[in-house]
């Protein structure tokens, strides 16, 4: 095995965890809106959120983590649609808007 065929074998392994790390994030963010909705008794629409921006922020130990903020939508009324947020760093919510 090459300098190559390793440098290829240790990119494929990196995109497949942030991947798995991004996947486990949505579904933390997606539990978080749905208890935040459930809490102040609105509806979570389509039942989704929605990554909006990406990026790189440091925790309150200073450890660089994935900053991600998503959008979802939500009814108070089942007639209307509102726009919420969710920012999240590595696996943590940070910040529920709604």
């Amino acid at each position: 095995m090459d300098f190559l065929d390793l440098l290829g074998l240790l990119l494929l392994a990196a995109t497949g965890w942030i991947w798995f790390d991004s996947l486990n994030a949505r579904e933390a963010a997606v539990s978080a809106a749905r208890a935040a909705c459930r809490s102040e008794d609105r509806l979570l629409l389509d039942d989704t959120v929605a990554i909006q921006r990406v990026a790189l922020g440091r925790d309150d130990d200073g450890v660089l983590r994935i900053w991600r903020r998503y959008g979802f939508e939500y009814s108070d009324t089942g007639n209307d649609r509102c726009a919420g947020r969710i920012v999240m760093l590595g696996g943590q919510v940070q910040v529920i808007t709604l």
